[in-house]
């Protein structure tokens, strides 16, 4: 049922988040985004992250969280999400749709794809995308924090990276976003890494897991960072 309902969720953006397009000078130093999965201001720059061919270190906000929100707060001025830091040009920009054109301006060759143009519209879609996930990426449940940020290879579209993504964001754990989406210059690297190019997949440099699946990835996040983790967190 959660991976039939995350596929409808996939279908409300149609084929938006999935394939990279015209792409343009790369940043020398990483994105930070702050943001929380259900937010469908979120899912837009997401969604132009995975079409650029971004990397980004994701910091997640969810509501009630208590490890990044505040921070974000502090570092922005505003209570609102998405926030993001391009330490390339010393900016920090809130609005997806302020965000997108940025983006798109200083790392692609085109335009914006037109779902990400149609302002009130497309929000309108990436929200109907969230209802169809209600409670999920949301809302922050107790966690304990890891030393170093965990690594995602994924991509916005896929049904079962957003599985992941939600945990880690309920959870707020930090993790470097590693977008491989359709066509992307860093699917070489990741079938040279994993041996195979599949998504999602997680390495956890606190522990030294490194894992296919999303159910499976699920419950480790869920069993080692979880509130009453189990200690599910040796290495394979």
């Amino acid at each position: 049922m959660s991976i039939a309902t995350s596929y409808l969720a996939s279908a409300a953006r149609f084929a938006v988040g999935r394939t990279v397009g015209p792409i343009g000078p790369r940043p020398e130093k990483m994105l930070e985004l702050y943001e929380f999965e259900a937010c469908p201001f979120c899912r837009k720059v997401r969604e132009a992250l995975t079409m650029l061919d971004l990397e980004v270190l994701v910091r997640p906000t969810p509501r009630g969280g208590t490890r990044y929100r505040p921070e974000a707060i502090a570092r922005g001025g505003q209570r609102k999400f998405p926030l993001l830091f391009d330490p390339n040009e010393d900016l920090l920009l809130y609005e997806s749709d302020d965000i997108i054109r940025h983006l798109y301006a200083r790392y692609g060759r085109t335009s914006a794809p037109l779902l990400l143009r149609l302002g009130p519209l497309g929000t309108m879609s990436s929200g109907v995308a969230s209802m169809m996930r209600p409670g999920r990426g949301r809302r922050a449940k107790k966690s304990r924090a890891p030393a170093e940020p965990l690594e995602l290879w994924s991509f916005e579209l896929s049904p079962y990276c957003r599985l992941v993504r939600e945990t880690l964001c309920e959870l707020e754990l930090p993790y470097v976003l590693h977008n491989v989406g359709k066509n992307s210059a860093h699917r070489p690297a990741l079938l040279e890494r994993a041996k195979k190019v599949q998504v999602p997949y997680l390495e956890d440099p606190n522990t030294g897991r490194k894992m296919f699946e999303s159910l499976d990835i699920v419950r480790y996040l869920e069993g080692a960072y979880g509130d009453g983790a189990n200690g599910d967190a040796g290495p394979i």
